[in-house]
């Protein structure tokens, strides 16, 4: 009788919804329903809705919202929401904040400054414009499910903006050009004459390769990546999923990985002042051992972090204990001139900032640090240098200037960074030690460190959608950072980032200048499977939001039991697959299986570093 009940239920409830599906009429609806279920209890209408909500429509984009809104260091950025269509009701589904690609000059002057800050302006108010307008008709009914179909026209519509701008450059310079013709060539005969004064600088200048000119932004650009970051937010939402999962589906076909690993954080304590004598280091950052829980590495980064604060406490505050010196009896004989300076400020970057006087002086900072609290470096923590050696060229002199007044060409960078390596083999990452354009000298440190540490591009990367087409275009490294800013989409990350998995290229996934709170680079990062995620320091807000991002998704998938562990650091031996000069290629072939080494600890390493004369 129970079963006979139960089936003449499902049918009648079926006959309902059948009936009811066409019909906008929620107020007899529910007296129908009423009238069915008198003596049912209330939980039944629960399992009725889900039942029903089956056969509702798929969530389809409503509207785009976008706004002006602060990032990080207080300068406008974009923020995009979305609105779909839920079960025939508008409903905000989620918002994403795009980081600004603007960098942050410190001592710049205020003319630079204000140009910067107008032309940042502007480019928001436009993005704002765009999404509010054109892209909120365009995408008007589609599945925010369909990442890849969304970015494509997103990519379209960006492309006829380029287009448009080309023109419109092309009439304004042809209008200035009878102007400028009749002007006497004053700049041209100064340059002239002071190439003639300079002599043998000029004939210096000419080898060395010349920059390549940055490319422009086009204003407004910031609305194609901040709508295609919406987009993705929204469809993980709809399928109930976290953005990293999300992600990893799309860029496996939406085959569901059966285990996921995290990336490695590069955890930034010092940031060198570039006003000071040392110039060719910007930061100095921690990677935790892969046999840690990203938990325990990043608690071990603060308990450096504070020690490190300890350290350089302002005179009269506390004692300064002398750096760590492994060559015994210079301790104390140098003491006073190894003495850092005192702390200044936290850096926009999150991390400490401090002027140094050589290249071991943030390093053996760093060695004191860790020994006081029982640490060793090459063990229990590991280093990384951010060189950022294109702020350092002199084009003048043809060289790069380490320190002041002092200038190394570009294929005696490589012995720096030999000898620096042999030094302090707690260094497992070399971040932008050449310009990009010194291919020659970049082959050459690969072979000769590639097998020790991980030598990677950032400069040679901010061009996602351009590096995609042609990922020559970045010299030969052991690795990519990559930043979510600008005209990036969604797909184009997922594009290069396979390009670069199946080149044997480390991903890394890094924060840009003008971070913002929102912290959808780790779960992009973490879908993408990159090898570290490059987050600045931990002692921001909209950095410190990031690193509690790592720490949840490494928890979450720890209680599905799907987190995975990398065995060991993976370093390639270039010497041993480097081809003849002539015929060596551009792009990192695949790493070998016994090109896998294993960090051992680090020998003693030595005071006083010196560069090569």
């Amino acid at each position: 009788m129970e079963a006979d009940a139960d089936g003449r239920l499902r049918q009648e409830t079926e006959e309902a919804a059948e009936y009811y599906r066409g019909h906008r009429v929620p107020q007899r609806m529910e007296e129908a329903l009423n009238a069915l279920f008198p003596l049912r209890p209330a939980d039944l209408y629960g399992d009725l809705a889900n039942y029903l909500s089956k056969f509702s429509k798929a969530p389809v984009i409503h509207r785009l919202a976008g706004r002006k809104v602060l990032d990080g260091v207080g300068q406008p950025t974009l923020e995009v929401e979305i609105y779909c269509t839920v079960k025939n009701c508008e409903k905000r589904i989620c918002s994403a904040i795009i980081s600004s690609h603007y960098q942050i000059h410190e001592n710049a002057l205020s003319e630079t400054t204000e140009a910067d800050e107008k032309e940042r302006n502007d480019s928001v108010s436009t993005a704002v414009e765009w999404v509010n307008e054109s892209l909120n008709t365009m995408l008007r009914d589609l599945k925010p499910t369909d990442q890849c179909e969304i970015d494509k026209m997103l990519g379209e519509f960006f492309s006829k903006k380029v287009e448009e701008n080309k023109e419109i450059q092309k009439e304004e310079e042809e209008g200035t050009l009878s102007l400028t013709s009749c002007a006497p060539p004053a700049v041209a005969c100064s340059k002239q004459k002071k190439e003639a004064k300079t002599g043998k600088k000029s004939s210096t200048e000419r080898t060395v390769p010349p920059a390549e000119p940055n490319e422009s932004v086009l204003c407004g650009s910031l609305a194609i990546g901040g709508t295609s970051l919406a987009i993705a937010k929204a469809g993980a939402s709809i399928k109930h999923i976290p953005l990293y999962l999300h992600i990893a589906l799309l860029k496996r076909s939406q085959d569901s990985p059966e285990e996921m690993t995290l990336p490695l954080p590069m955890v930034s304590l010092l940031s060198c002042e570039k006003f000071a004598k040392l110039k060719l280091v910007k930061e100095v950052m921690l990677i935790p051992p892969v046999q840690l829980s990203l938990k325990q590495g990043i608690e071990r980064a603060l308990d450096i972090q504070k020690e490190m604060m300890r350290l350089l406490e302002p005179a009269g505050k506390g004692p300064c204990p002398p750096l760590a010196d492994s060559k015994k009896g210079r301790a104390h004989k140098k003491e006073k001139k190894a003495s850092p300076p005192a702390l200044k400020r936290v850096s926009h970057l999150g991390c400490l900032t401090m002027g140094c006087d050589n290249l071991e002086q943030p390093l053996l900072l760093m060695q004191t640090a860790c020994n006081n609290i029982g640490l060793a470096l090459g063990t229990d923590m590991y280093l990384a240098i951010n060189c950022a050696a294109h702020e350092v060229m002199d084009y003048v002199k043809g060289k790069y200037e380490i320190l002041t007044g002092t200038f190394r060409s570009a294929d005696e960078m490589v012995d720096v960074y030999v000898e620096l390596v042999n030094k302090f083999p707690s260094i497992i990452a070399i971040v932008d030690p050449l310009r990009k354009e010194d291919r020659q000298q970049w082959n050459s440190m690969c072979c000769a460190l590639g097998s020790k540490c991980y030598l990677i591009a950032e400069d040679a990367a901010t061009n996602i959608s351009k590096l995609k087409t042609n990922i020559n275009n970045i010299p030969m490294c052991s690795g990519v950072v990559l930043k979510y800013v600008n005209q990036t989409k969604v797909s184009d990350l997922i594009e290069l980032s396979g390009l670069l998995d199946g080149q044997g290229h480390v991903t890394i996934l890094g924060s840009p200048d003008g971070e913002s709170p929102d912290a959808s680079l780790v779960d992009l990062a973490a879908g993408l499977g990159a090898r570290f995620i490059k987050l600045g320091g931990p002692s921001r807000g909209e950095r410190a939001t990031k690193y509690n991002r790592l720490l949840a998704i490494e928890e979450e998938l720890a209680k599905n039991r799907t987190l995975r562990y990398e065995a060991n650091f993976e370093f390639t031996d270039f010497a041993e697959e480097s081809q003849p000069e002539t015929q060596r290629p551009e792009v990192l072939p695949p790493p070998q299986e016994d090109s896998l080494r294993a960090r051992s600890a680090p020998g003693e390493q030595h005071a006083d570093l010196g560069c090569p004369k």
